[in-house]
């Protein structure tokens, strides 16, 4: 990048799991993460909105460590840069905020030092700092994507768009993902593990063929997290309940929550908005659309 020029870095937000899909399904949606970056004389994060009013302002920034860690890998260093943050992703919400953030640094790094890197090589980055492919594949490709990560590297599934809308249910508290995980067993019995991911396979499938009544039903059965997760996110059992009152396709926990999604066929999400909005008066209820293009990044002049 020259003196004279400015990245623009655009990133989605995602939600993962929808229900028993977890850690290897991911949707993106219609929140952003943006940064403007400019070369500076030493590294700097300035928030811009409220929801990024906390992050680190100097080398300790995620985007920051994701970043350098990128250039080690291909045996460079950054040049020093004074980056801008806006984004109206909530923090620690289940909206994927920290993988968004993963992804700019990935994206960040590839554009700084022009190397020229395939999404396939970002994903395999970005699934490796993450942990799991779920919400960093949403936020890299856009739309579906069903990913699996093993020793052997990433496998993904991507569809870029998903003929859905959603509801999100966004309660007012935090909820970390380590303390969500935390609720989770240690090990599943032979008969759980096949029974889970059987009802993980028929959502996909239901999903794909766009079955919204069996999807709402699988999204219900799931036993891998949202069960023991339940107690720490009382607006999910609500909203299972009215999901099935207003006649939604279902309703999931995003991520590890709190945020609760509901999802409706075509045509129906803003009528669900306001049938919802009177039962939860203490969280944000808004709609969400699927966002079925993954980050992008711009290279720009500056003006004189």
């Amino acid at each position: 990048m020259k003196e004279d020029e400015m990245l623009k870095i655009v990133v989605p937000g995602s939600t993962a799991n929808l229900g028993p899909g977890f850690d290897s399904v991911g949707l993106a949606v219609s929140r952003y993460l943006t940064l403007d970056v400019r070369l500076a004389e030493a590294w700097s994060f300035t928030p811009k909105t409220a929801e990024v009013s906390g992050i680190p302002r100097g080398t300790d920034n995620l985007v920051y460590e994701v970043a350098s860690e990128t250039a080690n890998v291909h045996g460079r260093r950054l040049p020093s840069c004074a980056v801008d943050v806006y984004s109206d992703i909530p923090f620690t919400r289940g909206l994927g905020s920290s993988a968004a953030a993963v992804v700019a640094g990935i994206e960040l790094a590839d554009a700084l030092l022009e190397l020229g890197l395939s999404r396939e090589q970002k994903m395999e980055l970005a699934t490796r700092y993450e942990g799991h492919p779920d919400n960093v594949g949403a936020s890299l490709y856009g739309g579906l994507v069903i990913g699996c990560y093993r020793e052997e590297g990433v496998d993904v599934v991507h569809l870029p768009e998903l003929d859905v809308e959603l509801v999100a249910i966004i309660p007012e508290y935090e909820l970390e993902t380590k303390k969500a995980r935390g609720q989770l067993p240690e090990q599943w019995t032979r008969q759980q593990a096949v029974e889970a991911s059987a009802i993980s396979n028929v959502l996909v499938a239901a999903l794909l063929t766009k079955n919204w009544k069996l999807a709402g039903r699988m999204m219900a059965a799931d036993l891998f997290h949202q069960p023991h997760r339940k107690p720490l996110v009382p607006e999910l059992e609500r909203a299972e309940a009215l999901a099935l009152e207003y006649g939604a396709v279902g309703a999931a926990l995003s991520g590890a929550g709190p945020t609760v999604l509901v999802f409706a066929e075509p045509g129906k999400g803003e009528r669900l908005k306001r049938q919802l909005r009177p039962h939860f008066p203490a969280c944000e209820v808004t709609t969400l659309a699927v966002e079925p293009h993954g980050s992008r990044v711009y290279k720009l002049a500056l003006e004189a």
